[in-house]
């Protein structure tokens, strides 16, 4: 009896020092910290994986990548220009509380509008464009508070493009699925339905991109956008969150068949979107083989948390692209060019013209004539 107990006091010896040790290396490497606070987005069992020492050279699995933090992508890729091209924080004067987020998250600039064609959307883009007037270098104001199917929307849409808005959307051309726009009063039942031929044609004369929500993004609806894009060549088309609910083998088929469409990418709905079939992984070749038909969007962060998530997906896709010249033309360059193609309007000439009789008018687009009516003095 004595020895067995005497066995047992020294095995419970062994133990208690195992389990010390034990602790000491992983409180070392900082185990308890970590596994306590896992990075955002992450599960405590993936940040307690990550806490792990690295295997030996002799081990068979080699372990992943630490996922970057958004201080980590910020710090790599936050000094190149990035643009939201499909934002809708001018519903309730969102974009006053933003400023902050976008400052901080290195955001160069904001496609901006409010509430889709509906009756409300005639004042969000009032705020649009009151937003432009401050930060003529920041907001791009796109709007759609008109009816498609009233002759009269081509008034306003004249009237507006000549006033310096720089584009339409998001306009509904469809929706039969969607909880909220398939809503709305004034979608229209097909990218060809109502007015929009001839809406089409006022954004070829003016040069400005319109840019369509379109659900489901198949089917007849898919038919007759194909039919605008081949009667309307001269008009640019932006495939508003073209990869939400929508595969990369029906965005090849439209860049392949159409050069004057381009793809308004939500890179929230594919990297956090539970909904989404594909994977970024499975866009990534497309992007690489069309860079210059891309563009990132955050749609103010619906059904991804927040915006700031939305944003923080933008960044990743840059990190994904892993090259220098696709990653400045999908974040940025891709919907620069398509605005420096619009021209100055006879109202902003006649509006610069007043301020300096002196001034040439050669050349100017609408982007340097917004700077011109519209940058604050420091």
């Amino acid at each position: 009896m004595v020895k067995m107990k005497a066995i047992s006091i020294a095995s419970i010896s062994v133990v208690l020092v195992v389990i010390g040790v034990s602790f000491w290396g992983f409180n070392s490497t900082g185990f308890w910290q970590k596994a306590a606070i896992p990075t955002p987005g992450e599960s405590v069992a993936s940040s307690m994986v990550a806490s792990l020492p690295a295997p030996s050279p002799n081990s068979i699995e080699t372990a992943a990548p630490a996922k970057k933090s958004l201080a980590d992508l910020l710090l790599q890729y936050g000094s190149l220009p990035l643009a939201d091209v499909h934002n809708h924080d001018a519903s309730d004067k969102k974009y006053a509380g933003m400023k902050g987020v976008w400052q901080r998250d290195q955001v160069d600039r904001v496609v901006l509008f409010g509430d889709v064609s509906e009756y409300s959307a005639i004042r969000t883009d009032e705020y649009a464009w009151e937003a432009y007037t401050e930060r003529s270098d920041f907001f791009t104001p796109f709007f759609s508070g008109f009816d498609l199917h009233d002759p009269s929307c081509l008034d306003v849409i004249r009237k507006n493009l000549e006033q310096g808005y720089f584009g339409l959307g998001e306009i509904v051309a469809a929706s039969y699925n969607s909880p909220v726009v398939s809503k709305v009063e004034w979608k229209g039942k097909d990218p060809m339905d109502g007015f929009l031929p001839q809406i089409y044609d006022l954004c070829a004369e003016y040069q400005a991109p319109i840019l369509l929500h379109m659900d489901p993004p198949n089917g007849f609806v898919i038919d007759k956008l194909e039919e605008a894009l081949k009667s309307h060549p001269k008009t640019t088309f932006i495939f508003g969150h073209a990869n939400a609910y929508n595969s990369p083998e029906n965005i090849k088929q439209l860049l392949e068949k159409y050069p004057n469409v381009y793809m308004d990418f939500f890179a929230g709905f594919t990297i956090l979107n539970l909904d989404s079939a594909n994977r970024l992984e499975d866009f990534l070749p497309l992007m690489k083989q069309f860079p210059d038909r891309f563009m990132l969007s955050t749609d103010s962060g619906y059904g991804v948390g927040s915006e700031e998530a939305a944003i923080e997906a933008m960044y990743r896709v840059l990190d994904a692209l892993n090259e220098p010249t696709l990653i400045s033309q999908i974040a940025y360059s891709n919907l620069d060019d398509i605005l420096r193609k619009e021209p100055a309007t006879q109202t902003q000439k006649k509006a610069i013209l007043t301020q300096d009789p002196s001034r040439d008018m050669a050349g100017l687009n609408k982007l340097e004539a917004g700077k011109l009516l519209y940058s604050k003095v420091k």
